[in-house]
Parts: structure tokens; C-alpha cells; sequence
């Protein structure tokens, strides 16, 4: 069985920073991919920022402010929020592609969510 588990959400200010992490795991023999995805209520889920073996790209809402990194060896992943602002409150996603131990193929799997909430 495979888990994400996200972490780091929270409230914060305008202009502040946070910091999410998601670790993966279980029976897991490889990492395709990795990813953040947010929502807000009635609309749909949304790519923030992926990170694979070609690089990370971003949605240009975040471009600039938000940095994706990768630990493999942990398999965990980070998205470093700077500049936050209040159309940036969501719940955040991960979301991971890999292949489970003994797997043919590689499976999508998602993280429970965390809320980020930005407010003065």
C-alpha cells in the first residue's frame, strides 16, 4: 500500500511564506513524478507546480514565488511558497506517479490535503 502525507499548511499573512512537504510511502520501487496540486471550493483541482527527471514547471499564477523541490532519497517533496497572497488560500494536494514493487505499470496517487489559508 502507498501513502502521501502532506504537511507545513496553515495561516498565514500576506507577503509570508510556508512551506509543504509531502512524503511518500509503502511498496514503492520508483518515483516517475511528483506534484502540488490546489482547489477551491466549486472549482476544479489545478496544477500549482510538477517536478520530474526533465525538471519542474510551474503555473504562471506562481511563477516566480513558489519553488518545487525533490528529495529522492526520502522520497519526499517540498513547495516553498514565498509572497504568499490571499488568492493563493486552497487546499493543496500531492500528488505522486510511481510505480508500487512488483507493478507493470505506474499509478497516480494522492495526498489528503492540506489548507493554506492567506489573511490579514
Amino acid at each position: 500500500q502507498v501513502q502521501l502525507v502532506e504537511s507545513g499548511g496553515g495561516l498565514v499573512q500576506p507577503g509570508g511564506s510556508l512551506r509543504l512537504s509531502c512524503v511518500a510511502s509503502g511498496s514503492i520501487s520508483n518515483i516517475n513524478s511528483m506534484a502540488w496540486y490546489r482547489q477551491i471550493p466549486g472549482k476544479e483541482r489545478e496544477l500549482v507546480a510538477g517536478i520530474s527527471g526533465t525538471g519542474a514547471n510551474y503555473a504562471d499564477s506562481v511563477k516566480g514565488r513558489f519553488t518545487i523541490s525533490r528529495d529522492n532519497a526520502k522520497n519526499t517533496v517540498y513547495l516553498q511558497m514565498n509572497s504568499l497572497k490571499p488568492e493563493d488560500t486552497a487546499v493543496y494536494y500531492c500528488h505522486a506517479q510511481l510505480r508500487r514493487n512488483f507493478a507493470g505499470r505506474c499509478e497516480d496517487y494522492w495526498g489528503q490535503g492540506t489548507q493554506v489559508t492567506v489573511s490579514s
